[in-house]
């Protein structure tokens, strides 16, 4: 009988280009014929077809993921005679270019799609990990700077400021006992950046043009990725403080949040002169990478801190 072997999954981005599926099979002799449907042509493939399936533009115009399962059925022949053998399905999940995202505790986020990547566009807000366990928050600095375990502040430890996290909460290190599993942070089906990661938007960011001047290379799209208000005044050409109006071309919109230290001399800092996010890759034992924008430079800047320090935390979509 006919015989089709099984294709993986796929997912993809509304806009992104599917690559052309060719099916194979495991028969020998003869020749194999194969007749496919499409039970949710929304996603931009026709409902059924025959043969292998070319290359299509996925589309979804709604705020949720949709998924559409091919069926594929195969003939195989051989000497006059044919026999229909057993069906193979795969689904297909195209993602909404921009849409929404609710953590563990309720909160949502909004998110965009930048190429091949989706972010979140607002910073983490959440008080436990992934299977519930609380992540605390440390308002002591003596306390908060010899921390080796996850926890949380307030800026100023103002509830009415954002939350800032230490590297350990974004790594889901939630005790001191190496041989238990760290926990997820992020919220299902997310996670917080790599190194990698943060270049990859960077260069996505300067190719297709959100460089202050127009420009292509180099790295000047703070303003591009910068909220429109927050920022101190600054007169430096293409800086996130110079002419707020003109920010978040991108609508990456980095709010200047600040951090915490892991001193007491001065706990908090650099709320209105910097938006600092942490990547989740370890520099070494006691450095981790972060990305910052300031209100003062035109390039997104990547430097290591100490683990112990309180930055923002963006996500992106596994």
């Amino acid at each position: 009988s006919g015989q089709v072997n099984q294709v993986e999954d796929i997912t993809v981005n509304s806009g992104e280009i599917v690559q052309p599926i060719n099916f194979t099979t495991i028969n020998l002799s003869g020749n194999t014929y194969y007749e496919w449907t499409n039970d949710n042509t929304s996603l931009g493939l026709l409902s059924s077809g025959s043969g292998d399936i070319y290359a299509f533009t996925a589309i979804n115009t709604s705020t949720t993921p949709i998924v559409g399962t091919i069926t594929v059925i195969p003939t195989f022949t051989n000497g006059g005679l044919s026999c229909e053998g057993p069906s193979m399905s795969y689904t297909i999940t195209v993602y909404p270019t921009q849409g929404s995202i609710t953590d563990q505790d309720g909160n949502t986020y909004d998110y965009l799609t930048y190429g091949d990547q989706v972010w979140t566009v607002e910073n983490a807000e959440m008080v436990t990990y992934r299977d519930g366990t609380p992540i605390p928050e440390v308002t002591d600095a003596t306390e908060w700077e010899a921390l080796t375990t996850g926890a949380w502040a307030y800026y100023n430890n103002d509830p009415t400021k954002p939350r800032l996290y230490n590297w350990y909460a974004v790594m889901g290190i939630h005790d001191t006992d190496p041989n238990t599993p760290n926990k997820e942070f992020a919220p299902e089906g997310w996670h917080v950046p790599t190194h990698a990661e943060w270049t990859t938007l960077e260069e996505y960011l300067i190719t297709n043009g959100y460089n202050y001047d127009g420009t292509t290379t180099g790295n000047k799209i703070a303003k591009a990725m910068a909220s429109t208000t927050g920022w101190n005044f600054s007169t430096v050409l293409g800086a996130p403080g110079n002419d707020q109006s003109l920010n978040n071309s991108s609508g990456f919109n980095a709010f200047p949040e600040g951090g915490r230290n892991n001193n007491d001399n001065e706990s908090f800092n650099n709320e209105g002169f910097s938006a600092i996010f942490w990547s989740s890759t370890e520099y070494n034992s006691s450095f981790a990478w972060y990305r910052y924008l300031d209100n003062n430079e035109s390039f997104l800047v990547r430097y290591i801190d100490s683990k112990r320090v309180g930055f923002s935390v963006r996500f992106v979509r596994d």
